[in-house]
């Protein structure tokens, strides 16, 4: 089962990082490793169509913040986790204008990727239901989004396929079948027992 008390880690791991620890802040990025591949992956797809690979896109929005980090001023993983979300929407934008030039060179654009990356990370938290909505079981979980892609990144990889292309790139059966060159019966079973595996990864967070 997913460990969501990771208060503790995360405060240690910040209180280090600001104190000039450049190795506590980098155990302290990669615990959102497997949440920011799969924005980046959602954005890289939606934008420059497999152009880019989301691994060197997480990279340098990893390096960015490494650079940028005197000026992160906040105390809450919520806030790193956004403040983290606006470099990887800064760094996909540059990229997105290094490749497609003068077309994206609108001022707007950074923050329509801020808003999109929002818009994914919100999709990334409806995939899990919680059985009970009360602040105080909402104070004791780990960021779901961010609970489900580190849940996600432990599958095979034929099932994590299958549950990114149906629920967070909103394909049908027969479109995920396609992408997989698979029957739509084993793409069903996939999805069936991905899910089954994630929800008891989850415990149950998901419904």
């Amino acid at each position: 089962m997913v460990n969501s008390s990771t208060g503790p880690v995360f405060e240690q791991l910040l209180l280090r990082s600001r104190a000039g620890d450049s190795a506590a802040l980098g155990e302290l990025l990669e615990m959102y490793r497997p949440y920011l591949m799969l924005l980046a992956r959602l954005q890289v797809g939606r934008r420059l169509r497999r152009k880019v690979d989301p691994a060197d896109l997480v990279q340098e929005t990893f390096l960015q913040a490494h650079r940028r980090f005197l000026y992160f001023e906040g105390n809450s993983e919520g806030e790193l986790i956004s403040w983290l979300r606006q470099i990887l929407a800064t760094t996909s934008a540059a990229l997105v204008r290094s490749y497609l030039g003068r077309q994206c060179r609108d001022l707007r654009l950074e923050h329509e990727l801020t808003l999109e990356l929002d818009q994914s990370s919100r999709c990334l938290e409806s995939a899990l239901h919680a059985k009970t909505s009360s602040p105080s079981h909402q104070a004791a979980r780990h960021e779901q989004a961010v609970l489900l892609a580190a849940a996600l990144e432990k599958l095979p990889e034929a099932y994590r396929e299958v549950i990114i292309l149906r629920h967070l790139e909103g394909m049908t059966f027969p479109e995920v079948a396609c992408r997989m060159g698979r029957s739509l019966d084993s793409v069903k079973n996939l999805w069936a027992r991905g899910l089954a595996q994630l929800r008891h990864s989850l415990g149950d967070a998901v419904a």
